[in-house]
């Protein structure tokens, strides 16, 4: 998970999938064959190199329509619908970053405030000080903190199998200081875990709970999951997840092995689908999640490498003009993407395969911007 650029996906990603596959079907839920060719055309292209399959969930105020690539189950023909589950990684950041800006509207949490404040001795030790560490700092991503991937602590798990979010920090603490608070960004899960943290100490819920009455239920995800700690149960109807092996110009899939949601907790637990992603999104940036202040604030961008991040959302640059707000992510079987418009545009993208080398990065970026920029060139 690095850094990210304009007109192209920001590359905040913990790992990403590299595939050859060719485009067999639209899903039941497509548009017809004839539409939106450049998008199909792009879709295909993200595909080849993505996974076994791979689906986009794209449109405005006037209507929404999908198109799919490949299959969501390898060994058949399965393309991937709007409305299956999959782990979305860390787009999750997003619905963390949104349930500690309602805790600053209801004036329980300040963003300036120094974490410490609210977790004494949480962030301290290899050079770190909480007291200098503000809650703006994690949710941008400029605390200083070493970047962290939660897959390289799968054996602090606890008896039962699931992760603590303390243990999972004070590894992730074990990184030394990239940088003096607020003086760069490093994109770090530590970050988003201490958030996690936060959230449970100030509304006395488990995180996802909090999340899931604050987020879920008021805006009606009836398909969005933050499952607890021990819930490894991928609701149906949902994509199963793939690893891919590359021997010669082929790619060889086996699925991924469970593992527990709590590994990545606030950073990136969620399970959703593209549907309910983009509604999630779209209600954001109109400003029905937070207050017009706290949305404000999520969109005070700080400029990095050829990009723009914000509390927990990034801009892209559309060629077509304007800008589109959102996240991508990904967790061990899935790549996934969502991005929206003020004007009501929206595309969401995912894809059924984790590799750690070669993620498709500009194939994403072009099938993005050509979604939502197709009928406005």
């Amino acid at each position: 998970m690095k850094q990210h650029s304009s007109k192209r996906i920001p590359a905040v990603i913990a790992a990403a999938a590299a595939a050859s596959v060719m485009l067999t079907a639209t899903t039941a839920h497509a548009a017809p064959a004839a539409d939106h060719p450049a998008t199909r055309a792009a879709l295909n292209a993200f595909q080849g190199a993505a996974g076994p399959g791979a689906a986009v969930y794209a449109g405005d105020g006037a209507g929404s329509w999908t198109l799919s690539a490949g299959t969501g189950t390898i060994n058949t023909n399965k393309p991937i619908r709007s409305d299956e589950h999959f782990r979305i990684g860390s787009q999750t950041k997003s619905f963390t970053a949104a349930t500690v800006l309602q805790l600053v509207d209801e004036g329980k949490v300040s963003l300036d405030a120094p974490i410490d404040a609210y977790l004494p001795g949480t962030v301290t030790g290899n050079g770190y000080d909480g007291t200098r560490i503000t809650v703006r700092h994690l949710l941008q991503h400029t605390s200083g903190i070493g970047a962290y991937d939660p897959l390289a602590s799968i054996a602090l798990a606890e008896p039962d199998g699931t992760y603590r979010a303390a243990t999972l920090v004070r590894e992730g603490l074990k990184r030394a200081p990239v940088s003096a608070p607020g003086a760069g960004f490093t994109y770090s899960n530590t970050n988003y875990l201490i958030l996690g943290m936060l959230i449970e100490k100030v509304t006395g819920l488990p995180v996802h709970a909090a999340v899931t009455q604050r987020i879920v239920e008021r805006l009606g995800l009836t398909r969005t999951v933050f499952p607890a700690p021990g819930n490894r149960t991928l609701p149906a109807p949902g994509v199963p997840g793939y690893h891919g092996t590359r021997i010669g110009p082929f790619f060889f899939w086996t699925s991924v092995i469970s593992y527990d949601p709590s590994l990545f907790g606030a950073a990136g637990a969620v399970v959703s689908t593209p549907e309910d992603l983009s509604t999630f999104y779209e209600a954001l940036v109109a400003g029905r999640v937070v207050s017009p202040t706290a949305l404000a604030e999520m969109e005070r961008v700080q400029d990095i490498t050829g990009g723009a991040y914000g509390l927990g959302i990034f801009k892209v640059d559309l060629s077509c003009g304007g800008e589109a707000w959102g996240h991508n992510g990904a967790v061990p079987g899935y790549l996934s993407q969502t991005m929206v418009t003020e004007d009501g545009r929206h595309a969401s993208v995912t894809t059924n395969a984790y590799l750690a080398t070669n993620p498709p990065l500009q194939q994403l970026s072009t099938l993005l911007d050509t979604a939502l920029c197709e009928d406005r060139r």
